[in-house]
């Protein structure tokens, strides 16, 4: 995930003039990451989504055991 996140902003956003400046940059692209992001091999759904539906799924678990 590292090597992904340089590529896609360390590296193409070019020189940086502060390190908040990064910081906001990297705040941006963990929140696509997490909250925007489809991926096929979970049903084109969000990381988020799917963690959410996760732990639904383990309350639901919970109360019939």
């Amino acid at each position: 995930m590292i090597c992904l996140f340089k590529a896609e902003v360390i590296h193409r956003l070019g020189l940086w003039k502060s390190a908040d400046a990064v910081e906001w940059e990297t705040l941006k692209w963990v929140d696509w990451f997490n909250n925007r992001r489809l991926l096929e091999p979970i049903g084109y759904i969000t990381p988020t989504e799917a963690e959410e539906a996760f732990y639904a799924n383990m309350n639901t678990l919970d109360k019939v055991a």
